[in-house]
């Protein structure tokens, strides 16, 4: 059973939705007490670091357990890849700091060429594996997925990178740190290249 946190941060019902067509079982969590028999948590995000982190407060402890201590299979979407991280220039509440780094906001300054791009970065993107052995995890060739965002993680630790994006210059668009996944596009909103990705997401919790 795959558990999807709707802390009202995110678009629940429509990775609800791509999950079911892939013929998965899942469920939306509401409040703490129904994290039980979990197989995999998707948490998605939309909106402010600290109001995610307010929300998100009462699932705190619990998530914590089974992600860090269980070793529970664990997705973070777009502002919840971002809520794993330390800290965010976007507020002063910390995260739940299970990777190591901070989230920081698209600065153009000194580069001139891309004074015109805007933030936030919105619409369609590349997204390039760091490591070749990475790539099928993404759709073959060209893997185009769904950017809202002003705000991009960075790592602290290099390992963790798992894809790049570029906007202006390259961010991390995508992390991986055992368990723990992350992505700061919608698969959700990816058409093909989010079925692909929550595909390979599935398959690697039954190789596990």
């Amino acid at each position: 059973m795959i558990s999807i946190i709707d802390y009202g941060m995110g678009n629940c019902g429509s990775i609800q939705n791509m999950l079911r067509y892939l013929g998965v079982e899942c469920r939306l969590i509401k409040n703490p007490g129904e994290l039980d028999l979990v197989d995999a948590i998707i948490l998605p995000g939309v909106g402010s670091f600290d109001n995610g982190m307010r929300k998100l407060s009462p699932f705190k402890n619990i998530l914590t357990e089974l992600v860090n201590e269980r070793k529970v299979p664990f997705l973070g979407i777009c502002l919840g890849m971002q809520l794993i991280f330390e800290k965010s220039e976007e507020g002063v509440l910390p995260g739940l700091g299970w990777l190591k780094g901070d989230v920081v906001k698209f600065d153009f300054s000194g580069q001139d060429l891309h004074n015109n791009l805007k933030v936030p970065h919105m619409g369609w993107n590349l997204v390039n594996p760091i490591a070749d052995d990475k790539a099928q995890l993404f759709f073959p060739g060209e893997a185009r997925y769904y950017f809202v965002h002003s705000y991009h993680v960075r790592c602290e630790n290099e390992s963790d990178r798992f894809a790049s994006s570029t906007y202006g210059y390259d961010f991390t668009c995508a992390v991986r740190k055992n368990n723990i996944w992350g992505a700061q596009f919608h698969p959700e909103k990816s058409h093909k290249f989010g079925f692909h990705f929550f595909k390979s997401f599935l398959q690697e919790l039954n190789n596990a």
